[in-house]
Order: C-alpha cells, then structure tokens, then sequence
C-alpha cells in the first residue's frame, strides 16, 4: 500500500510539474517569450531601408526616429533594449504580420486610416508628416496637377500613388517598386519622374551622402500622413503604447529624438500631435 501511494505521489508531482511549465511558457498579450538570461523578449516591426526613419546600417544596428520611439515604448512595458528583436517589416505585410502574430507591434511610418483600421489597431499619432515628392535636382514639378503624364514611383504597399492618381492627376503613370531604394534607383536612372511618399522618408534619402546634390523635394503637401504605431485587433498594448507616447512627448524625450533625427536633414517637422487626434 505505501508503495501504491508512493507511486501516486510521485505522479501527481510530474504532472503537476508539467503543468506549471506549459502555464510559464505563456507571457500573454504580449506575445512575448521568456529569454536565456531571466528577460523578456519583445518582437518589433520597422523599415529597414528608410534614412532617417528605420534603416538597417551596415554592422547590423538600427537606426532612425521609429527606432527611437519603438525602444523608448519597449522600455516603458518593461523590455530592456537587448531583448528587442527587430523585425523588417514592408509596407504590404504590416496587416498580416500583426494579424499572424509575428511581431507584437510596428512602428514602420505607418499611417493611420480607416480600411487599416479595420484590420488592425493604432496607438498614437506620435507623428505628422505630409505627402510629397522627391524628384531629380534638375527638374521641377510645381504642382501634383503637373505629375498627369509622367511616371510616378510608390512601394507596393503605400497608399501614396494611390492618392495621387484618384484625388490628384488621374492620367499619371504608376510604378511600383519592391523597396523605397528600388524607387530611388529608377529616379536616378531616369525610369520614373518622381517617387511618392511621406516628406519625413523622402528628407531621409535626400541627406545621404551618395544623393546630396542629385534629388531635391518638391514642396508640396499632398496629404496628411498622422504615424501610428500598429498592434493587433484588441490588443491591450494598444493602451499601455498610448501611455508610453504621452510620457515620451512629456519628458522631453520625443523633442530630442527628433531634433538629432532630422536636424542634419534641415527637414522642418510638426510638433508632436495629441494622441487620438488625427489632422
């Protein structure tokens, strides 16, 4: 009998180890997963081939003012800089990559409007940009009216050509590209007559060395582009993001971020806009 009960208790511990491992094993909504050394893991989504904005540099780091704003966010839930995963993240994949779990949230330049609102969640803005044009240094393009005819560069993905096409010259010509530096390529080469995005992107590439002196932008506004940062339908990190922002704006952090970001640009940014009200 004392062997029986023995036996017993033995197998009730193996179980009732397994189970406290399989419940360890699950971080929440996070979506986070716990580290080798005791910390905790958070996946993030950004552009890697955005100066200025998300670029993956030659020795493997990141830089850029979404890189900023995601560790600034990722600290104040709770996540130390070496456990952030960063994780590229193109323009036609934020949807599924937040839907399928494979990042916890994005801050890649992502606009927030009402059809990816359907699919996704945002917290923010934290950003203001505008549509523009970068076109070559040669050229001059004084209006959108002046784009009908011409060839027009966007990444697969942006809702920017779009814009242009059905609100501002209908008869332009459009050329999706894979990356923004595929679109940089063919303005240079001459492909296309202007690549179409956010004023904050196309500051980025006009300030790099190779490209001083070849591009300017154009001037114009064509939209407002208010930046969130991307979670998943019902995530609750949406609210804990929108607290992370407030701080940021409060502290004095999110100001130095962007001086230091776009100051070598000499791009003149909006002041942080008030979370939940989009121009």
């Amino acid at each position: 009998m004392n062997l029986r009960k023995t036996g017993a208790a033995a197998a009730l511990v193996a179980v009732l180890a397994l189970t406290a491992s399989a419940c360890g094993d699950d971080d929440g909504d996070s979506g986070s997963s716990g580290s080798g050394d005791g910390g905790k893991k958070i996946t993030v989504g950004i552009k890697y081939d955005q100066p200025g904005i998300g670029l993956k540099e030659p020795d493997g780091s990141f830089s850029g003012m979404d890189v900023e704003v995601a560790k600034y966010v990722a600290k104040e839930l709770g996540y130390d800089e070496k456990n952030i995963e960063f994780k590229e993240t193109k323009s036609a994949d934020r949807e599924t990559a937040l839907q399928n779990g494979d990042v916890d949230f994005i801050v890649a330049s992502y606009s927030i409007n009402d059809e990816r609102k359907q699919k996704v969640d945002f917290a923010g803005p934290y950003f203001l940009a505008h549509q523009d044009l970068l076109i070559r240094a040669d050229d001059n393009i004084a209006a959108g009216e002046d784009l009908n005819g011409k060839k027009l560069c966007s990444v697969t993905g942006s809702t920017s050509a779009q814009n242009v096409k059905t609100k501002i010259a209908p008869e332009a010509q459009l050329v999706e590209r894979g990356g923004y530096s595929e679109c940089i390529s063919a303005l240079q080469s001459k492909v296309v007559d202007a690549l179409t995005t956010d004023n904050s992107i196309l500051a980025g590439y006009a300030a790099q060395d190779q490209y001083k002196g070849k591009f300017k932008l154009a001037g114009l506004s064509l939209s407002n582009e208010n930046y969130g940062i991307g979670t998943k339908k019902g995530s609750e990190l949406t609210a804990k993001i929108n607290t992370a922002l407030e701080k940021m704006v409060d502290d004095g952090t999110w100001q130095k971020v962007m001086d230091e970001t776009f100051g070598p640009a000499n791009y003149q940014f909006e002041p942080a806009p008030a979370i939940g009200q989009l121009k």
